[in-house]
């Protein structure tokens, strides 16, 4: 079951973005679009009760059981900045709104702008394992929970690949040609 669950709330959670956007730009219906918008974290709670459900119902935690926490914890790091992106290119493209502006390219505003990248993704990891940790106790069976565990190392290995590309966009910071 949990198997279908994340990716279908991953499909939820664009499907409300679009939802919410195109009720506020292309029917503009504000309050429509606004209620819509602050329906996305629904879908994160759908996506977790689902999990716990699943694990307090007897089942094997499986890897799947992870990638749903893993998601909600991008999704509560990373969801607002995306709402804001998309808002901004959604009104652009739809109700004349202004060109949104491009991420910076070079020097010290690069560094800044991966840096507050690392910082959603430390964000993101340390809910991730508070989340994992959290259905570890759940579950409260190290024979069951090994595929739970195995998701400590892969939110380490994202969280230091993003420090190492802030790190060289500090160092090394790239300029125009």
């Amino acid at each position: 079951m949990i198997v279908t669950v994340v990716p279908a709330g991953e499909a939820g959670f664009w499907v409300v973005l679009a939802l919410g956007l195109a009720a506020r730009y292309l029917l503009r219906w504000r309050r429509t679009g606004a209620a819509l918008l602050l329906c996305l974290p629904l879908v994160d709670l759908l996506v977790l009760g689902a999990t716990v459900l699943d694990l307090r119902h007897g089942a094997a935690a499986r890897a799947s059981h992870g990638l749903a926490a893993a998601y909600v914890g991008f999704t509560a790091a990373y969801g607002h900045s995306l709402v804001v992106w998309a808002d901004a290119r959604f009104a652009h493209r739809f109700a004349g709104g202004p060109k949104p502006p491009a991420a910076p390219k070079y020097g010290r505003a690069r560094a800044a702008h991966e840096w507050r990248i690392f910082r959603r993704t430390l964000l993101a990891a340390g809910l991730t394992v508070a989340l994992v940790s959290l259905m570890v106790l759940l579950v409260d069976d190290p024979a069951r929970t090994g595929a739970l565990t195995a998701w400590y190392p892969r939110t380490a290995w994202v969280t230091g690949i993003s420090l190492v590309v802030a790190a060289s966009y500090t160092v090394f910071p790239k300029r125009p040609r």
